[in-house]
């Protein structure tokens, strides 16, 4: 095991806020929550909103003078502060709402430190912007991107913005996919970080610009740090103009998912 003591008092923070939401995820983990309608079939349950909650406290207490933005709470704190985190207590609301574990808290400071933190098998992955690690058990591990699992994970959740140019369920129905890869399907975006500690090889999704989202940014910064190839569907660095995203463990198995998704 390896001390992260590379961590920046950031990654302190953003790491300690994520575990944070995650003790909360953990304990009302198959209680019976009352469902808040959030329109268009989205909802949140009382986790999000409690984890969302400690989450806030931690970074409101650690660093006053910043901005939160959360998930389900909106903007805490000065609206011109020069800091602001992004904070999504809870990625995965449908599977925690029918007892499947498969979810992710996700704490991120815009262009700087970040954490995931899996509330089920305790492991949090960070990132003090610039090397990106793991912890669990009490101690911490670098995170080391690799394909060899094959495994990747394709999102197919609505809506899908780059249909019929670009439809991730017609990839998996490529031969050339099916040949060279495996494909699950997640609806987390837990799957950024499994990409990072090379649990997966590749993470693809549709959407517009992905680097602001409480879902994403998170997982973006860590993969970044990992040394992910990270980009858009069109293969263009992601930002204001991206559209979806490619998190490749290696530059060969992001060259072969472009070559299958511009095909």
């Amino acid at each position: 095991m390896i001390n992260s003591c590379a961590s920046s008092d950031d990654s302190v923070v953003a790491t300690a806020a994520a575990s944070a939401g995650a003790d909360v995820v953990r304990s009302l983990y198959g209680r019976r929550l009352t469902r808040i309608d959030k329109g268009a079939g989205d909802f949140a349950t009382a986790a999000d909103v409690e984890a969302e909650k400690a989450i806030v406290g931690v970074i409101r207490t650690a660093r006053p003078d910043d901005s939160v933005f959360g998930e389900e709470g909106g903007h805490h704190g000065a609206g011109d502060a020069d800091r602001q985190w992004l904070v999504d207590p809870l990625c995965g609301t449908l599977n925690y709402a029918v007892g499947n574990m498969l979810v992710a808290v996700n704490v991120a400071l815009r262009d700087g430190a970040a954490a995931v933190a899996d509330p089920f098998s305790g492991e949090v992955f960070f990132t003090d912007g610039t090397s990106a690690w793991v912890r669990r058990d009490g101690g911490d591990e670098p995170l080391a991107p690799t394909p060899a699992s094959r495994l990747v994970d394709v999102n197919l959740d609505p809506p899908f913005p780059s249909a019929p140019g670009f439809r991730a369920v017609d990839l998996l129905a490529r031969p050339e996919f099916v040949e060279r890869f495996r494909p699950r399907v997640v609806s987390t975006t837990l799957a950024l970080a499994w990409v990072a500690a090379g649990k997966r090889a590749a993470y693809v999704t549709d959407g517009g610009d992905l680097t602001g989202s409480v879902h994403f940014a998170a997982g973006i910064a860590l993969c970044r740090a990992a040394g992910c190839v990270v980009t858009g569907i069109d293969g263009a660095p992601t930002g204001p103009a991206g559209r979806g995203l490619v998190v490749a463990a290696d530059a060969e198995t992001h060259r072969q998912l472009m070559s299958m998704i511009r095909g």
